[in-house]
């Protein structure tokens, strides 16, 4: 324990179905959550809340200091892609979009996010997938290019 170091990294991850299919049905829907889950404990991680609708996710995960965002990201996605072909042969097209966001968050704001990632069925009647992208991407203040966007 002498030589622990002491790291606070929260992070706000969303990303999406392949081209945003509507893949995770309402039969679907609670199932993969504590998988996500199940995969960052495994690697170290802590997933405070999961929740999700039909073309994307959102993740809100503490990370060790000895984890980058992209590997911890790259784990979930992978592990729970391979878990759904295996546990539900008749998603075989079921696939992550290979970009997502990522976005610090302060743990002030920890409660915040969770109600945040708790209401997304309710945030989805009112505001498209690419609407609270665009949005989350401008309120964290990261440069894009709507060309490159959702290829």
């Amino acid at each position: 324990m002498g030589r622990m170091s002491y790291v606070s990294a929260y992070f706000h991850c969303v990303f999406s179905t392949k081209e945003r299919r509507p893949l995770i049905t309402p039969a679907l829907r609670e199932r993969p959550w504590p998988f996500l889950s199940g995969i960052a404990r495994q690697n170290k991680m802590k997933a405070l809340e999961i929740g999700g609708v039909e073309a994307h996710v959102h993740t809100l995960l503490s990370l060790p200091s000895t984890l980058a965002i992209a590997k911890a990201l790259q784990l979930i996605k992978g592990g729970s892609s391979k878990w759904v072909h295996e546990t539900f042969p008749e998603h075989r097209l079921f696939g992550w979009q290979e970009k997502y966001g990522a976005f610090s968050v302060s743990v002030s704001q920890l409660e915040t996010i969770i109600q945040y990632v708790k209401g997304q069925e309710e945030h989805h009647r009112k505001l498209t997938f690419q609407d609270e992208f665009v949005a989350l991407l401008k309120k964290h203040r990261i440069e894009y290019d709507e060309r490159y966007l959702w290829d």
